[in-house]
């Protein structure tokens, strides 16, 4: 039996923390489906099919990784993709808490699927996509927190 597990998020845009997470995963398991969410009721920076789009170009060198977009319910996606184990990120207690819900509420709707949570490396435990954002919108320099590819991408979306 193939390990596959789905790591799923908005990823708007993915960081380097996201990518810690997925290597660390890809090192653990036969195969990750990085699940990109269409988040309809999020206002994002990129489209679905650009984010999905960027997160392969940034995760092209693991080969036992694959990106995937979907909207609906992440119990959905997962009974499609046959995998019954979701990677989740960790920073702070508050995305415990918020994690700890969510996973509940899965094993509610998928009996049997499970979570596993991973922290951060320590240099990516303050990094998320909302950060990454708000930096470029002002100005900031984003070229430590994400890959190049995403980085040109947010500079095209917020430059004049």
């Amino acid at each position: 039996m193939t390990n596959k597990v789905i790591y799923p998020g908005t990823f708007d845009p993915l960081t380097n923390g996201h990518l810690d997470i997925i290597q660390r995963a890809a090192n653990m398991f036969d195969e990750v489906v990085i699940a990109v969410a269409a988040s309809p009721s999020k206002n994002t920076m990129f489209s679905l099919e650009e984010r999905v789009k960027l997160a392969q170009q940034a995760t092209q060198a693991m080969p036992n990784v694959s990106t995937k977009g979907f909207s609906g319910l992440l119990v959905d996606f997962a009974r499609d993709e046959k995998a019954n184990l979701l990677v989740r990120g960790l920073r702070t207690t508050v995305d415990f808490e918020y994690e700890f819900g969510l996973t509940n509420m899965y094993r509610r709707l998928l009996p049997g699927l499970e979570s596993i949570f991973l922290t951060p490396a320590e240099e990516y435990a303050f990094l998320s996509s909302t950060i990454v954002r708000e930096v470029a919108i002002h100005g900031g320099d984003i070229s430590n927190f994400v890959p190049k590819v995403i980085s040109d991408a947010v500079k095209s979306k917020v430059s004049p």
